[in-house]
């Protein structure tokens, strides 16, 4: 902003109808918490100072808050006296005159509220040099909400709280989101003048805006058409519906950016997720965290990555990943499972029943079945064989194995960690790997093979093995 704004997040609620050992507003939707959200609206406005009221269940907000915003102030409501009574605790938490200008009061359980519309609240409020702009909307129930009261000549004279409110003040459909933007010194001055004479017996913040009429200074009341925006969160359910229209804005705002969305009623997108124009996401796929996908990369179906990077058209395919990285041209999948620090390289492979964990994979390297690799690097263009286990671990200390480039290692191996596999060496089937194997050399463990005739009908006579190989024996006696 071009000018001083201070910014109060209030966020000292019990939050009881969560009935949960979390705050309120550290319950998440969009790969944030509300609180996230919240702060991530006030920082994008480029407000100067950020203050955030914490009260109920304190050290959690506290911590949360200094994580998400460690430039944030906090405030602390000690009793819960009312809105006006937290915001004089921010206030409070300033430095003497500190909140002069701008003050923009907001919520710590609003999570579609956007920088876009606090930045039109506040201009409007600045242009029409206003004592108090109050955010607004017009709603089909309006049950449970402060009433904006205006005059015969439109002009904002009062809110009424709906305990407070007379039938007729009942019938108004235009509502106090509780967001508003307020001069400071004259903040200052009415936090003083409340009382708790109401129904509530509480602090009524919203009471600043008749002593702003009575004083003969301009109110007035930016409304907003979008509702969403001002709906506030009480409980899991309320959690859960925000979380859907939050979901259909992100997916709907990717597909109008270039971003094919098979299925966006089952494609799940958190808000700090970056995609590239003509990437596919197919149905059943959850994109979390920081994850970021490069144009022309297909993912899912059925697959959830977080923070995970994936490069220009990548394939991954009904897979579980986290703290990966992923080259263009790579494949993954299906179920395979990418645990923290995988990089797969250019063109590589990781494949069907595939476990990959702190291994770097190089370009065009495969993993295509049935393995483990942990604590593993393999080099470019090497192809690991099916069912292969890199044993990492011998119950105390993880150990690495590195596997060169242009290997080609058989199925069925175990790599005993730590382990070289040299340049261009090859591995046979079944084979232990325990020692180092040169480069270009063959590597086999495995003993002579052994033939007992007749086992089965020794072993297993009767059995429907011993009559399938009864019956093959005559056949050769008496060929057709």
């Amino acid at each position: 902003m071009d000018a001083k704004v201070t910014a109060i997040v209030l966020a000292a609620g019990a939050g009881t109808r969560m009935k949960s050992e979390r705050a309120k507003v550290l319950h998440e939707l969009g790969g944030r918490s509300m609180l996230g959200h919240a702060l991530a609206a006030v920082r994008e406005l480029g407000v100067e100072q950020r203050v955030v009221v914490v009260g109920h269940q304190r050290e959690q907000v506290e911590a949360a808050t200094t994580a998400l915003d460690s430039e944030a102030l906090i405030a602390v409501q000690h009793e819960r006296k009312g809105t006006g009574d937290a915001v004089r605790a921010g206030l409070d938490a300033l430095e003497a005159g500190a909140a002069r200008g701008t003050v923009l009061i907001t919520y710590g359980d609003v999570p579609l509220l956007t920088a876009e519309t606090l930045r039109a609240v506040v201009d409007e409020h600045r242009a029409d040099a206003r004592a108090v702009t109050i955010l607004s909307a017009e709603v089909d129930d309006p049950t449970g909400y402060g009433r904006i009261l205006r005059g015969d000549d439109g002009t904002v004279t009062a809110i009424r709280e709906h305990k407070d409110a007379s039938e007729n003040e009942r019938s108004v459909r235009e509502i106090n989101s509780g967001i508003l933007a307020v001069d400071g010194t004259f903040l200052d001055a009415a936090l003083g003048r409340l009382t708790p004479k109401n129904a509530q017996g509480e602090l009524y913040l919203t009471d600043i805006v008749g002593f702003a009429v009575a004083d003969g200074l301009p109110v007035g009341a930016h409304v907003l058409e979008d509702v969403w925006q001002t709906e506030g969160v009480n409980d899991r359910a309320q959690l859960a519906r925000l979380a859907r229209e939050l979901n259909d804005r992100i997916t709907r705002r990717w597909m109008l950016d270039g971003v094919t969305i098979i299925d966006p009623a089952t494609t799940w997108i958190d808000s700090d997720v970056t995609l590239a124009p003509d990437v596919t996401v197919r149905p059943g796929t959850q994109l979390l965290g920081a994850t970021t996908v490069a144009g022309g990369a297909t993912i899912g179906p059925d697959t959830t990555l977080r923070n995970v990077e994936i490069g220009e058209d990548a394939t991954i395919e009904r897979t579980h990943g986290s703290d990966a990285v992923i080259a263009a041209g790579a494949t993954v999948g299906p179920f395979a499972y990418l645990r923290p620090g995988t990089e797969l390289g250019a063109k590589g492979k990781i494949g069907t029943f595939v476990e990959t964990k702190n291994a770097q994979i190089a370009d065009g390297a495969k993993v295509p079945h049935l393995s483990y690799i942990g604590d593993a690097e393999i080099g470019e263009g090497t192809n690991i064989g099916a069912g292969t286990i890199t044993a990492n671990y011998d119950g105390e200390r993880k150990h690495r194995t590195v596997v060169g480039r242009h290997a080609k290692t058989g199925s069925d191996n175990v790599f005993v960690a730590p382990v070289e596999i040299g340049d261009g060496a090859f591995t046979g089937a079944g084979t232990i790997v325990r020692e180092d194997v040169p480069p270009g050399a063959l590597a086999v463990s495995a003993g002579g093979q052994r033939i007992m005739d007749g086992w089965v009908a020794r072993r297993r006579p009767g059995s429907a093995a011993h009559e399938a190989a009864e019956n093959a024996a005559r056949q050769e006696e008496n060929p057709q």
